[in-house]
């Protein structure tokens, strides 16, 4: 499976990646003036977080076993069998939040203008996502999970970060 990974060494936190999935994925003019003027406006798939120095684009992390896939009732959340993405079939989706209620990372959000769930399938029927494809800083890259244990390593520190257990990219002041 191909994941979007973020270096935080790299990020600016400039949020590119959020306008251009915005427009990119959610805007009806697919331009970023007229998206401006849409209503309700369009929203990012990808979120950019930070903290006392750090900062990242998260993006959801298709998790093997995924709370939001199970606790679906309707079905909206799905997995694509070739790319193994967890995506969200919209019509289907009746807002219920369950699904934001069980994410670990907090990346299935709820979308209260159009009334269902939102979340990141990483651009699975495109080429390149909108997000790494705008990034000036090349912070954002495609990863094949399978080759890369660099993955692996990054995934457990964005948890201890998450958790409040620490981080390890923080510079100590001396």
């Amino acid at each position: 499976m191909h994941l979007i990974v973020a270096d935080a060494e790299r990020c600016m936190a400039c949020r590119t990646c959020e306008l251009s999935c915005a427009v990119g994925r959610a805007s009806i003019s697919k331009n970023l003036i007229e998206a401006a003027r849409e209503a309700p406006l369009p929203r990012p798939r990808v979120q950019v977080r930070g903290g006392e120095g750090w900062q990242i684009a998260l993006h959801c992390r298709h998790c093997t076993s995924a709370p939001c896939l199970e606790i679906c009732s309707t079905g909206a959340l799905q997995r694509d069998g070739e790319s193994g993405v967890v995506f969200l079939q919209e019509d289907r989706c009746i807002g219920c939040w369950m699904c934001v209620m069980v994410c670990p990372f907090g990346l299935v959000r709820p979308n209260t203008d159009l009334g269902r769930a939102w979340k990141c399938d990483g651009c699975f029927n495109m080429e390149e996502p909108f997000c790494v494809a705008s990034c000036p800083t090349k912070a954002l890259t495609i990863k094949d999970t399978e080759d890369d244990s660099l993955i692996t390593e990054k995934i457990a520190v964005w948890a201890q970060i998450a958790a409040g257990i620490g981080n390890p990219w923080k510079k100590e002041e001396v």
